[in-house]
């Protein structure tokens, strides 16, 4: 760079952070300080205002980790402060952190009226504009000693192991007024700075902009500089005038927090960041009718709405005005690789009720900027839930290959599309600088398409959501040459837009897979299992309570059902089932889990209490989709015996050999599946020479982000675990053969059991593992004997193929996976599945060592435990259970049909009497996923189905009940003539005969003839 041109950056960057940045307040006096600690938990405000307060002084520390301290800041105006802005600066130790993720505050009135939040970037309370001089002030604090992470391991995440000790230092608390002027001509400088800096050095625009901050500079007098301001300003209004060219980029503005749910802070302290940067928006909104504020998470706006009702109010008059906007629909910006496709059905009808029901309001975009990948069956469900356009940018992190589109159609399994833009600055959470406005314009892959773009702006976390100075930036560059033109507008009028101008975008095909935070498909054990079995016992009492009202007059626990979805939609949030937030977190998701396991199963028992009454006759409940050993699909039969042969056990010095007719496996001494033959079929299931259920260990050390990332190096070394603690042979009765091989190594222990059935071509095992290791990845392999060109897994309402080659570095970049209850490996005319009960991470590879010639086996894994250190430094330490199984011989309906049954065991009960099916189909390709009352309680009942196998199919659907009118409605139970004609369906009395597309989904409203 001329030296000239560095000597002048250093000249403006020096001016404005010695001269006029300090010079923005003036006059300052101070205020007189109070202070109560709580240790504990918070507490209402007014108990906080109630509090007994004692002597505290700038300079002196306050809070313990987790902890609270109230203040109050009592003083007077003074009288040579009339006619200035006055505000009460209070500095609660921010040192130079940023926003959201240290120590913040929420002001009060003395009566306990929220004012706005205390955050870095907006750490004043208003006192008058102007003063009179006189005024009395009492403003409280709710101050919270939030911990700031680092990214290293910390005790700060756990209140147990906090050190108590206090973490802040209360460093200003003093009455100021705002020098307006100065703070206009900080804000005229910077931009004009900022955007010089991004112009190139031919530019012309560029030194003009730099010779007039020169003579800015050169008016300035340091001495004075608010006597100067208004003079110096007048240097640069010329620059500032000039309009941008009309070829200029435009920018669609929108404030925004993003506030994660839950992360390094419990969900307690997500409630109150939530009051304080809400208590700043509609603050900021009276002061800047021009506005717009988008805020997501239906969640947020009920926690509001129970621990802030003043705030909510004033929230629900911004959203009256247009200024506060519910985006997004969903219940929390939930993970979307893991949660099933019934609750993510459920995070945007509950999402869309609640905007609904309180606002009046339907979104239609969905809104999921920081998630980690996102599933192919998205589109379709967006679609049925009546959404158009779809935001994020989080595919901007991919680590190998760059997402080479920012505006295009998305189109899912089923062939659905919803429009598309991924804001081109990639951050949710701009400032407005120009270094972020022209990255924008200069990473922008659609230009000569398309015009326009998006930018979310606001600091998130906590930080206070957007500033004076982000809308007082935005007025500047709404028309100033050398920028892109920047107008604040609602993301509806923005998509709008970019749909008119750009109809025939390109279309990205199938999932968007983040190459990047691939560990969050397996961190927290806890939290995959809980959400997993949480989900089908939904499931279960949803089908069995439908059942029985329909059956019974049972009485339908609508209430009671809505708030365990909802409480399990906000554990699927992206920071919790994914297993990247601090272990409190995690300690009070396990919790939840086990409460809503044990409330589920009340339901589930009184309602098929309900239903089979009370006898001695043994009665089998089947939830799943599909007919199992005489058990009807969604009823409950009278229990028999199965009359399939009976398995032999033989056990010998070179191993154990199970056989139930149909497969005949092997065990090795050291516990490891040896062999497995495929009676049926007449073929070996496993390569011969290799070992299955083999449990292996690899180092697992990424790069960055620990509970979040699986850096592909960790391949580079393999331990497997062969050692025998002991091996018996636990049942060998008729109807079973079981045996439990139990391992130790290192600091953990394990215990594996291998079992096959009588008349069935699967091996089921389960692990248990005591898990005592760190930084450490377990793995269990299967290597099938199978020349698999691609993988099949399990999606929500479907499944996903990827290559099991690595031919570009796409595919190489997939090598750890997401499934769902199953995942297929097949060649023409023979397959295999493994399917699990509670396990999301997979990884298939074709790569035999040496120069092999013919067929290549496919080894596929599950991925079991992690041993990630932060944020949580005892990640998954402890006791686990993990249940998976081998199905042999298997196609895609077999994998299907055994992922339901592993997920979803029968329940054996003595009863009075047996229970119909309340709707049967006749194709095994059609899924009934979810049976319920509709929401509306209306009494009718909602059957979803769902094509599994990729391929057009027709069901006839058969109810038990008397019907009097079907309707093919949305995801939120309504009509809508454009889903009506995409599923085609004649009626006949109670039967329907319905058309399905590949992998369609569809919801049938069902109204009983009598209710």
């Amino acid at each position: 760079m001329h030296r000239s041109l560095s000597d002048l950056t250093a000249r403006i960057e020096r001016a404005l952070d010695e001269r006029l940045v300090p010079a923005l307040y003036r006059d300052t006096a101070p205020v007189h300080v109070e202070a109560a600690h709580l240790p504990g938990e918070p507490v209402p405000v007014g108990e906080g205002l109630a509090l007994a307060y004692g002597p505290f002084a700038v300079g002196q520390a306050w809070g313990p980790a987790w902890g609270t301290t109230w203040f109050r800041f009592t003083g007077e105006v003074p009288a040579r402060m009339r006619g200035g802005r006055v505000e009460l600066l209070v500095d609660l130790g921010f040192e130079r952190a940023g926003p959201g993720f240290r120590s913040e505050g929420l002001a009060y009135t003395a009566d306990g009226t929220p004012i706005k939040g205390i955050e870095p970037r907006t750490a004043y309370v208003p006192v008058a504009r102007p003063a009179a001089g006189g005024e009395r002030v009492e403003v409280y604090v709710e101050a919270a000693a939030n911990p700031r992470f680092d990214g290293s391991v910390s005790p700060l995440g756990d209140p147990d192991t906090v050190p108590d000790r206090p973490l802040y230092r209360l460093d200003r608390a003093e009455l100021a007024v705002l020098d307006e002027q100065v703070h206009a001509l900080v804000l005229d400088v910077q931009v004009l700075h900022q955007l010089a800096l991004e112009l190139a050095e031919t530019d012309p625009r560029r030194h003009e902009i730099r010779r007039a901050l020169e003579l800015m500079l050169d008016e300035l007098d340091p001495a004075d500089v608010s006597g100067g301001a208004v003079a110096a300003r007048a240097r640069l209004a010329g620059v500032l005038a000039s309009p941008a060219v009309p070829s200029a980029h435009r920018v669609t503005a929108v404030g925004h927090a993003h506030i994660d749910s839950a992360w390094l802070w419990p969900v307690r302290e997500t409630i109150r960041k939530c009051s304080r940067t809400f208590s700043n928006v509609v603050a900021l909104a009276d002061e800047y009718p021009a506005l717009v504020f988008a805020c997501s998470s239906a969640q947020q706006y009920a926690w509001l709405r129970e621990h802030h009702p003043k705030v909510y109010r004033r929230v629900a008059e911004k959203v009256a005005t247009g200024q506060f906007l519910p985006v997004g629909g969903m219940w929390v910006e939930s993970d979307t690789n893991m949660p099933g496709g019934e609750a993510l059905v459920r995070q945007f009808t509950q999402g869309k009720r609640f905007f609904a029901a309180e606002f009046g309001v339907e979104p239609r975009e969905v809104w999921l900027p920081d998630s980690f990948g996102y599933s192919a069956a998205l589109p379709q469900l967006a679609r049925l839930a009546g959404f158009r356009w779809f935001l994020s940018q989080k595919m901007s992190w991919n680590q190998t290959n760059r997402f080479p589109h920012h505006t295009f159609w998305w189109e899912g399994i089923d062939g659905s599309r919803v429009f598309t833009h991924f804001p081109p600055a990639d951050t949710y959470s701009a400032e407005l600088s120009g270094r972020e406005l022209a990255y924008g314009v200069r990473n922008f892959a659609e230009h000569g398409r398309s015009t326009v773009s998006l930018l979310p702006f606001g600091y998130g976390d906590g930080g206070g959501g957007p500033t004076r100075e982000m809308l007082e930036t935005a007025r500047r560059v709404a028309d100033l040459e050398g920028s892109p033109r920047v107008a604040i507008r609602t993301p509806a009028e923005f998509f709008a837009e970019a749909e008119r101008e750009y109809p025939d975008a390109p279309v990205w095909s199938g999932e968007m897979y983040l190459e990047h935070h691939r560990g969050t498909y397996t961190s927290q054990s806890a939290m995959k299992r809980g959400n997993r079995r949480t989900e089908h016992l939904l499931r279960e009492a949803e089908l069995w309570s439908t059942t029985a009202a329909l059956r019974t007059g049972f009485g339908y626990p609508y209430a009671e059902l809505d708030a365990i979805w909802q409480e399990t939609l906000l554990l699927q949030f992206h920071d919790i089932l994914p297993g990247s937030s601090i272990a409190w977190v995690h300690r009070e998701a396990r919790q939840t889990y086990a409460k809503l396991a044990d409330r589920l199963e009340r339901v589930i028992d009184a309602a098929l209490t309900a239903l089979t009454g009370t006898g001695s006759t043994p009665l089998v409940a089947n939830a799943a989709p599909h007919e199992r050993d005489g058990v009807p699909a969604l009823g409950v039969a009278v229990g028999g015996d199965s009359v399939a042969p009976d398995v032999s056990v033989r056990s010998g010095p070179d191993g154990t050999v199970l056989d139930n007719g149909l497969l005949r496996v092997c065990l090795g001494p050291d516990g490891t599946v040896t062999a497995i033959r495929d009676l049926v079929a007449d073929r070996d299931v496993l390569r011969p020479g290799t070992a299955a259920n083999l449990l292996q260990l690899h180092p697992d050390t990424p790069n960055r982000f620990d509970a979040w990332d699986i850096d592909a190096f960790y391949r580079h070394r393999c331990q497997d675990l062969t050692g025998v603690t002991a091996l018996v042979v636990e049942a060998d009765g008729p109807r079973q053969a079981r045996v439990r091989v139990t391992r130790h190594h290192r600091n953990s222990a394990y215990a594996q059991t291998v079992s096959l059935a009588a008349g069935e071509r699967v091996l089921r095992f389960g692990t248990e593992v005591d898990w005592h290791e760190q930084d450490t990845l377990l793995k269990v392999a299967f290597p099938v004997d199978v020349q698999a060109a691609w993988s099949s897994a399990e999606i929500q309402f479907g499944h996903v193929q990827r290559p099991t080659h690595t031919n570009t570095s796409w595919d190489a970049a997939r090598f750890e996976i997401c499934a769902h209850r199953w995942l297929h490996v097949g060649e023409p005319g023979y397959g295999v599945a493994l399917v699990n009960d509670g396990t999301y991470g997979h990884d298939v590879t074709r790569q035999p060592p040496g120069d092999v010639q013919g067929a290549q086996p496919t080894t596929v894994r599950l991925s079991l435990l992690r041993g990630p250190r932060y944020p949580d430094p005892n990640t998954d330490q402890g006791a686990h259970r993990f249940g998976y199984a081998l199905v042999c011989g298997a196609q895609i309906a077999d994998a299907v049909r055994e992922g339901y049954r592993a997920n979803l065991p029968v329940r054996r009960r003595l009863g009075a009497r047996p229970v119909a099916p309340l709707v049967e189909v006749t194709n095994p390709a059609v899924v009934v996923e979810a049976v319920k009352l509709a929401d509306d309680r209306s009494g009718d009942v909602a059957v979803r189905l769902y094509e599994a196998l990729g391929g057009r199919a027709r069901t006839r659907l058969t109810a038990s009940f008397e019907v009097s009118e079907v309707r093919v409605v949305d995801l939120l139970e309504r009509d809508s003539a454009e889903i009506g004609a995409l599923a085609p369906v004649a009626v006949a009395g109670n039967t329907l005969d319905v058309a399905l597309g590949p992998f369609q989904v569809v919801t049938l409203r069902l109204r009983p003839a009598q209710r």
